[in-house]
């Protein structure tokens, strides 16, 4: 398909597009017929500039040659001259009910404008088969309403001549009138109408330069015959005889050479032009440059042309600035009503942008305050086990419960009095922080519930508050990792591993929230007192353990010693136990440090995984949640 093809379709979609989406009324409403739509693109061109500031339209101008249509296309865009035909058939067709074809005659670069822009003349024609149609829709609307017609034309001569003047003193019965209004509402008048002129014009120089406050008369040479008395009054210049226009004034739009010739081409084109700043007094140089818009008018009975315009002005501010009031600009002018209308709608924008600032606002507020949730809820968390953390957030009541097995753990440094009392408390805060990190860190990995620290006294517990057959296997590798983790932070007195004592019993406990201001997850029972006991009579680096932990762990994955009968303090004669490897699990296991994907390291299901947290085998009784 060649290339003006695609052009011109792509201009009937374009044409589509714009009716799609919202333009379709306005579009409508630029001209009675197919010429005057065209002669008033530009002026939409124009008002759709203000919204969008970056836009470059191309220019459309009709020029009548005997019996032919020429459009002059003018664009800085080579190339897309045949979107033009694409578009141009697409709103006779539907706006008009008519047929025409563009045929391209002259494809050039136009000298004459003050940019060079490329200068395509189109040749406009309506095919035969719609003038026929025309043609006998014409005949059929003459054969109803003949009798009419002929009747009103003959009766009103006046209107269908040519000597259409209209004479002071020229009286019209009531008949006549409603003979007229009978012509002008079949629709007839719209063809055949002619206005009638009075013979002079009733109104006096002085009147009419009041009554168009913004307008100027020049002749052919440019220079200033007749100006507007507001117009004087910002160009104070303009009141010297013999001033030419193009010493005050540059054309902004559309972009011509400023000579009369030029303006004739474009005479149906919105005129924007823009005062001089350097021929201005230096009291008026520090304001905006002023800028008029309006309309050229040839007037060939004196060989000039009148521009009747108004202060191109958009806000209050900008009235402002110019040192002007509503009162300057004419009361039929309707700039004073689009001033008003624009503050307002000033004001409604800025409203949106803050509301949209405000918006912003809150969405950057509720970003911040989500990640404060967040820093709360790891807070919570690190004192709460999760499910019940989420039932107090819900302002749900935590009951106590009551746990048949599960395994305490309790441990604390060796010598830590006699450390705290020659060191500094920042060296005993920053020891004990790196201790308790890693010791955290093996809580995650072997799935164990941190009870609280007290100084340097550390209480996990295996089964609570989700139950699990394998808590004693949990707080034994637990155990087993907080050794070697110890070994890895260094007394800050003699520069060595420190040492820590660990105590590990089993039996029931009753658990439950305390306290409503700091609430804690506390356990209560004997086990707790038992625990804390093994713990109290173990010895430096060695993890001391009760008959009851004895039987929960399986013989053949850990290497147990016996310790024999103790006399522990409250409990009388006990025999313990040392609990001093894992046979099936090596120190990186323990520690999490585990590369590969599963290795088993328990009898019933309790399993290291690549990712360092251990996982229950889903054929084990009870399923592991952390």
């Amino acid at each position: 398909m060649p290339e003006e093809a695609v052009l011109k379709l792509f201009g009937q979609y374009f044409f589509n597009f714009c009716k799609a989406s919202g333009y379709d009324k306005m579009l409508r409403t630029l001209g009675g017929n197919l010429m005057e739509f065209i002669e008033n693109l530009d002026s939409l061109h124009s008002y759709l500039a203000l919204s969008y500031q970056e836009m470059n339209a191309p220019s459309f101008r009709v020029e009548r040659k005997d019996e032919s249509v020429l459009l002059h296309y003018y664009s800085d865009r080579k190339g897309l001259c045949h979107i033009v035909p694409g578009i141009i058939e697409a709103v006779a067709r539907d706006f008009f009910d008519c047929e025409v074809s563009l045929e391209i005659l002259e494809q050039n670069v136009e000298e004459e404008r003050t940019g060079k822009k490329e200068h395509v003349v189109f040749f406009i024609l309506q095919t035969n088969e719609i003038a026929k149609k025309e043609a006998i829709s014409t005949r059929e609307d003459g054969y109803q309403e003949g009798k009419e017609v002929c009747s009103i034309g003959s009766t009103f001569p006046p209107i269908r001549m040519r000597q259409n003047t209209m004479k002071p003193g020229t009286k019209c019965t009531s008949e006549a009138r409603k003979k007229i209004i009978c012509f002008v509402s079949t629709g007839n008048l719209l063809r055949t109408f002619e206005p009638l002129f009075p013979e002079r014009l009733w109104m006096d120089e002085r009147t009419f330069c009041h009554a168009f406050p913004f307008h100027l008369v020049f002749d052919e040479t440019l220079k200033i015959k007749q100006a507007g008395v507001n117009i004087q009054k910002c160009i104070p210049g303009l009141q010297i005889s013999g001033t030419r226009l193009d010493e005050y004034f540059s054309i902004i739009h559309p972009q011509v050479m400023f000579s009369i010739s030029s303006m004739k081409k474009f005479i149906n084109s919105q005129f924007v032009l823009k005062i001089r700043r350097e021929i201005m007094p230096n009291s008026l140089k520090k304001r905006p440059a002023l800028k008029l818009r309006g309309q050229m008018i040839w007037m060939d009975c004196n060989r000039s042309m009148i521009y009747l315009c108004s202060p191109k002005l958009r806000s209050l501010d900008e009235l402002k600035e110019q040192g002007m009031h509503l009162s300057d600009i004419a009361q039929h002018d309707p700039t004073r009503d689009l001033i008003l209308f624009n503050q307002q709608r000033l004001a409604e924008i800025e409203l949106s942008n803050q509301l949209e600032r405000k918006k912003e606002e809150l969405r950057i507020l509720s970003k911040n305050l989500e990640i404060e949730k967040k820093k709360s809820e790891t807070l919570l968390y690190a004192m709460l086990p999760k499910h019940v953390a989420n039932l107090l957030k819900e302002g749900k009541k935590v009951d106590a419960g009551d746990f048949s097995c599960c395994t305490i753990l309790f441990s604390d440094v060796v010598t830590f009095t006699n450390i705290c009392s020659v060191c500094e408390p920042i060296q005993i805060v920053n020891m004990l922080n790196l201790m308790y990190s890693k010791f955290d860190r093996l809580t995650n990995i072997h799935g164990v519930y941190k009870v609280e620290t007290i100084g340097d006294a550390y209480m996990v517990v295996g089964g609570v508050p989700v139950p699990v057959a394998s808590h004693g296997e949990r707080v034994a590798n637990f155990a087993l990792g907080m050794r070697i983790a110890a070994r890895e932070v260094m007394n800050p007195i003699t520069t060595r591993p420190i040492q820590i004592r660990i105590g590990i019993h089993t039996g029931p406990v009753l658990a439950g929230v305390v306290g409503e201001k700091m609430p804690r997850y506390c356990l209560f029972g004997d086990t707790v007192n038992t625990a804390s006991r093994m713990e109290s009579h173990g010895l430096p680096d060695k993890i001391h353990i009760s008959s009851t932990t004895f039987k929960a762990l399986p013989p053949q994955v850990f290497e147990i010693a016996e310790r024999g009968p103790i006399e522990v303090k409250g409990k009388g004669k006990m025999t313990t136990y040392f609990l001093k490897q894992n046979l099936s699990a090596t120190e990186d296991e323990i520690m999490g440090r585990v590369e590969e994907t599963f290795r088993n390291v328990c009898s019933n299901g309790y399993q290291f995984r690549k990712s360092n947290v251990f996982h229950c085998n889903p054929e084990a009784q009870l399923p592991l949640i952390f």
